[in-house]
């Protein structure tokens, strides 16, 4: 028996869907979910819903009983980074307590002095996550996922066809880009296939690519122009802000850009490719499909 916690998010849904592709029998897969009633689609295949979530201990080792393999899919929880932790000390103490032969984790890429970048809390918490999970007991496999290419869609906002150009102060930062549906089908892949103990992986794409890069990939397909631009990260906030954008999603920009122009997730690497038995879907090609 397998069990994906936050199966009704984007990610957790999609590894149901490729375990389910890869001839898993729906009778074979549990999923945590808080709200049973946003499961529905998933109870009619067959798929055994348990309801819990990750701040109720008690509720996740009810759910976790007589499992042999849990994907802990990241916590969402948009509070403190401390929470989201937590959240996943829970889940892992509990399925320890239920005698869970494994845990998959999918934790974030990471590179060399991590600790100063941008995005340093929201490492931490993975590797404390990894951390306390090595230290746990369980057999693990840890998935350090790259950033997903759908990200790209909310950095440039919906109006570059209309004003041609991109305004993010990434500067000439790379990032090895991957689509959230192939970093699903290789945690299924992880799922039902062996020699994955104790092992960390990082899956990223097989090459880095800049806001410059994407600029052109866009110009390609719509047979226009399209400029790049960089501005400084205070001329960023002020625009934002005129624009009427709200201040989490300013935070957000500004960490995720600034991240980006630090160069912290231009980590390239073919295990995914390996998995996947292809290779991963490159931007030029999600440009292609997304604006074409």
């Amino acid at each position: 028996m397998i069990l994906i916690t936050g199966a009704t998010g984007q990610f957790g849904s999609k590894v149901v869907e490729h375990l389910i592709k890869k001839g898993v029998n729906p009778s074979e897969i549990s999923v945590l979910v808080r709200d049973a009633t946003k499961a529905t689609s998933l109870k009619e295949q067959g798929v055994h819903i348990k309801e819990g979530n990750y701040t109720d201990h008690s509720s996740m080792v009810q759910a976790f009983q007589g499992l042999d393999k849990l994907l802990l899919v990241s916590s969402n929880n948009r509070e403190a980074i401390e929470n989201r932790t937590e959240h996943h000390k829970n889940a892992i103490k509990a399925a320890k307590a239920s005698g869970v032969n494994h845990i998959v984790y999918t934790s974030f890429v990471r590179k060399p002095r991590y600790e100063d970048s941008a995005i340093a809390d929201f490492q931490n918490s993975h590797v404390e996550t990894e951390k306390y999970l090595k230290e746990s007991g369980v057999s693990y496999t840890i998935l350090q996922n790259g950033i997903y290419t759908e990200m790209i869609l909310a950095f440039l906002g919906d109006k570059v066809a209309d004003t041609k150009t991109i305004l993010f102060p990434a500067g000439e930062g790379k990032a090895s880009w991957v689509l959230r549906e192939e970093l699903a089908e290789a945690a299924a892949h992880v799922l039902i296939t062996k020699d994955h103990i104790n092992k960390t992986y990082t899956l990223t794409n097989t090459e880095s690519v800049d806001f410059t890069s994407i600029a052109q990939n866009i110009s390609e397909v719509l047979g226009e122009k399209i400029d790049y631009k960089s501005p400084d990260i205070n001329e960023f906030k002020t625009t934002l802000e005129k624009a009427g954008v709200p201040e989490i999603y300013i935070g957000m920009f500004t960490m995720w850009s600034t991240a980006l122009k630090q160069q912290t997730m231009d980590k390239e690497d073919d295990t995914l490719s390996t998995f996947l038995d292809r290779k991963p879907t490159s931007v030029s090609q999600f440009i292609e499909k997304v604006y074409s």
